[in-house]
């Protein structure tokens, strides 16, 4: 029997935390700096990712015509824009409302239409389910109160064969130590606060929960910070701290 899903993944306090700064969503220097950073690497590994999937140019301006793709947990809409901009349908959802209402006035501003819905992703999935060619979930699986019965739940969303594409923090000493303790409290990355370490996920927890939730693995690729260099870069390979996991939904 398939799990009946609730708003019960939602957690208020974590919710709460990007409500009180939704004003800040787009200030490059504001709170939500370290997305601003990390947002060039995410858009050319998730433009890789889905036009290799679907066989498309991923050096085309508009690289993702046709598809149709939802990103929940969406925020302000700093992953959501660009991907209209590539020519994707875009929807976004978001708990938040104040955040929703961030990335509505945003789009509006750039003469983007993109859809936009405060909403649990539970309360979508009755009138959503395979609907979309790729579904996105990113910093939001250590965010949530049941992260498997989560993953099942962005399964759900997408069409069979289609493509879903997580993003989080693996749950290892170096991540302790650079993801949370050096992110937050030395570096000044993020705001301190922002994590939990015992809530970041390992790669074979997420595989084994897409597994049950009817996907396959494609691919697994790292997200690292250059002390050097001051800035991020994909890796494929080193995956012990921030990583991408891509997934494959069963025909």
């Amino acid at each position: 029997m398939r799990k009946t899903h609730t708003a019960q993944s939602i957690n208020p306090a974590e919710i709460d935390t990007f409500e009180r700064i939704a004003t800040e969503w787009w200030d490059e220097q504001g709170s939500f700096k370290p997305l601003h950073r990390i947002n060039p690497h995410r858009l050319s590994y998730l433009r890789r990712s889905i036009c290799t999937h679907y066989g498309k140019n991923p050096d085309r301006m508009a690289a993702l015509d046709g598809l149709k793709i939802l990103d929940i947990g969406c925020g302000g809409g700093l992953i959501c824009e660009p991907l209209a901009r590539m020519g994707a349908a875009v929807t976004g959802i978001d708990a938040g409302e104040n955040n929703i209402n961030a990335a509505k006035t945003h789009a509006a501003q750039s003469g983007l239409s993109i859809d936009y819905h405060a909403i649990p992703a539970e309360d979508l999935i009755t009138t959503h389910e395979n609907r979309y060619d790729a579904v996105l979930a990113l910093e939001i699986l250590e965010h949530v109160n049941d992260p498997a019965d989560f993953v099942a739940l962005v399964l759900r969303f997408v069409k069979p064969n289609g493509i879903v594409i997580f993003s989080t923090l693996n749950r290892t000493i170096k991540s302790l130590a650079l993801g949370k303790i050096a992110a937050e409290y030395i570096l000044g990355l993020v705001p301190a606060g922002t994590h939990d370490w015992r809530k970041f996920i390992r790669p074979s927890e997420l595989a084994r929960w897409v597994r049950d939730g009817g996907g396959a693995v494609i691919d697994t690729h790292g997200l690292v910070y250059d002390i050097r260099q001051q800035d991020f870069r994909l890796h494929p390979h080193d995956i012990d701290v921030n990583y991408f996991l891509s997934a494959a939904k069963n025909a």
